[in-house]
């Protein structure tokens, strides 16, 4: 595929079970209770007004001159400040990653990867693909034993399991074309953190204690990120404790000294090709030199009056949340309701449809072809809806990936930023799983990730998320592996409108599906569509899960009636951070209050 492709389409304009809507009707009862918002009004519960569909009653930061939404307070501190100190949306988004790294090794990164969506304010899109490689050594069958059974855990922990980090190319990149302050200057911040440390959330302290076995196990003899030297389940890290990380802080100023050679060349290349070796693992000193990120057109495309503007390919996101709010498009959920039975039912099924198109085709197009402008034209689309009946769900092991003529076969973290002159960043970042392959690099003091995971280790295998993959996203030496990340922008009548995203492996792309949706079909505050009850259904496994109190028992009833499997979570959906831009010019900024995350504007 031609990376220059700028796959942008006209809105759809077909009619999707267009009759069959005029005559379906969602659950009702006598009772009607409806809340004011900013952007209209919804309905939230029809049998109990007193029920809120919300996490939190958490309300958005507003402010007119800058806005940073991320996973924790201090990383979203350094980008305000940025701001403050005259720098832009890229030279905050470039310091708020950094100290992510620091105060949010979970998922923030120096040793992971991710994807930029940057929006200038003359309007003008541009999207980063710095995702990880696999080493120059990996073979597609590296996970597999003598009668071709998948390992266990081989491509989840462990040093085999980690691909080239991409972070640090991807910010030097970002900043070498947009920033405005020096990249000492954006630095900064991060080593200040991590040399002077910083106090840690209950959130931290128990990450940090729950992975305590673990960091013993892969890291003999190593004490990074424990409080104690010596192995013990009785010493642990509290609320308020100071992690200090001197050797990170060293790696931090390698990078603030020498820009892109002090990460990929050098002494800290060296720390890291030596943890590999030491630990079986596969990425060497040349692997890391030949790492390179890439600048992709984005996806743009019509849903209604918005302009979406998305990542594409490696990312499977965009193309899946563009499918997914094309199919429901032409129904009508504002007049249905929030989760209300007809709602959610057309939603699951494309999203059932969606996940199977994404294990069909979706890999990294600089090693197989990705039929993008297909997977969201109108014609293609019409075809995935042929089998929807409203009176039963369809059985998700009889939905494959579609036919293209011509065609040949958990953490993350994400953050938004927008400065006064209207430039707007939608980063998300990961290392895959929480704290990655939990393997720290000696001397380096910084997590390596497990995105080897990422890759389809056996066509038709699930991988730790349960999403299935096949050829198209199979392991071979430099390829990128196939990610579920979709930081999003959306534009209205040309001008800035919102910036999304969020962590969450597999749930990414119906979250931020959920609550783009929240906000412009049924009239939430952006604070209100971070903070609503969510679901997801991703083909297989074939049933959908749901945060307790996201559907009411009406809805419920209903969807069981046809044959929809649900499953309600004890934990949660999604940590969105989010911005919008309001009627008045204003910046709302919403975090997720299911976690640290925090908004900072001013």
């Amino acid at each position: 595929m031609n990376q220059r492709t700028t796959y942008y389409l006209p809105v759809l304009l077909f009619t999707l079970g267009v009759t069959a809507c005029k005559t379906q009707s969602s659950t009702t009862t006598s009772a009607t209770a409806k809340v004011s918002q900013g952007q209209g009004v919804y309905q939230y519960r029809d049998e109990d007004p007193t029920i809120k569909p919300f996490f939190s009653d958490r309300v958005g930061v507003i402010g007119r001159n800058g806005m940073v939404a991320s996973a924790h307070p201090d990383a979203s501190q350094v980008g305000l400040n940025i701001l403050k100190a005259g720098g832009n949306a890229v030279d905050a988004a470039v310091a708020v990653q950094f100290a992510l790294a620091v105060v949010y090794p979970g998922a923030g990164n120096i040793g992971g990867g991710g994807f930029m969506v940057y929006r200038d304010n003359a309007g003008k899109a541009y999207t980063l693909d710095y995702r990880e490689k696999a080493p120059g050594g990996a073979t597609q069958n590296m996970y597999l034993d003598e009668q071709g059974n998948v390992r266990a855990g081989l491509s989840i922990s462990g040093h085999l399991a980690s691909g080239v980090p991409g972070s640090v190319d991807g910010m030097v990149e970002a900043h070498k074309r947009f920033g405005k302050l020096t990249w000492a200057q954006v630095l900064q911040p991060a080593v200040d953190l991590a040399s002077k440390g910083f106090a840690l959330t209950e959130r931290d302290a128990l990450g940090l204690n729950r992975i305590k076995t673990d960091l013993n196990t892969i890291n003999p003899g190593k004490t990074y990120f424990l409080k104690s030297s010596v192995p013990t389940d009785t010493i642990t890290w509290h609320k308020g404790d100071l992690l200090v990380q001197a050797d990170l802080a060293k790696t931090l100023q390698r990078i603030q000294a020498q820009g892109r050679a002090g990460f990929y060349e050098g002494e800290t290349a060296r720390l890291l090709a030596e943890e590999m070796v030491r630990g079986k693992g596969l990425i060497t000193e040349e692997d890391l030199k030949n790492y390179h990120s890439a600048w992709r057109e984005p996806i743009q495309a019509k849903y209604k009056e918005y302009n979406v503007i998305t990542m594409p390919p490696t990312s499977s996101g965009g193309v899946a949340l563009l499918q997914m709010m094309r199919l429901t498009e032409p129904y009508p959920l504002r007049k249905w309701g929030w989760n209300r039975d007809s709602t959610v039912q057309v939603m699951i099924e494309a999203e059932r449809r969606v996940y199977a198109d994404r294990a069909k085709f979706l890999g990294d197009p600089d090693f197989v072809k990705v039929p993008v402008s297909q997977l969201i034209s109108p014609d293609y689309l019409r075809t995935r809806w042929t089998d929807f009946s409203w009176a039963k769900a369809t059985d998700s092991k009889a939905v494959k990936g579609g036919t293209i003529p011509g065609y040949e076969s958990l953490e993350t973290t994400h953050f938004s930023v927008v400065d006064k002159d209207g430039n707007a960043v939608s980063i998300t970042t990961t290392l895959n799983g929480g704290y990655g392959s939990r393997v720290v690099i000696g001397g380096a003091g910084f997590f390596m990730n497990n995105e080897m995971d990422d890759f389809s280790v056996k066509p038709g295998v699930p991988n730790m998320f349960g999403l299935i993959g096949n050829q198209a996203n199979a392991i071979a030496p430099h390829k990128r592996m196939l990610s579920s990340m979709t930081p999003t922008i959306l534009e209205k009548d040309g001008k800035l409108f919102m910036v999304v995203g969020t962590p969450g492996g597999s749930t990414i792309i119906t979250s931020v599906y959920q609550t783009i949706l929240n906000v412009i079909e049924h009239g939430m505050t952006m604070q209100q569509a971070v903070n609503a009850l969510k679901f997801h259904h991703q083909w297989l496994p074939d049933k959908t899960i749901f945060e307790n109190g996201a559907f009411s028992e009406p809805t419920i009833q209903a969807l069981q009636g046809r044959g929809y499997i649900l499953e309600k979570l004890t934990n949660t959906l999604g940590r969105m951070d989010c911005v919008l831009i309001r009627p008045d010019g204003s910046y709302e900024g919403a975090s997720d209050p299911r976690a640290d995350n925090t908004a900072r504007g001013y």
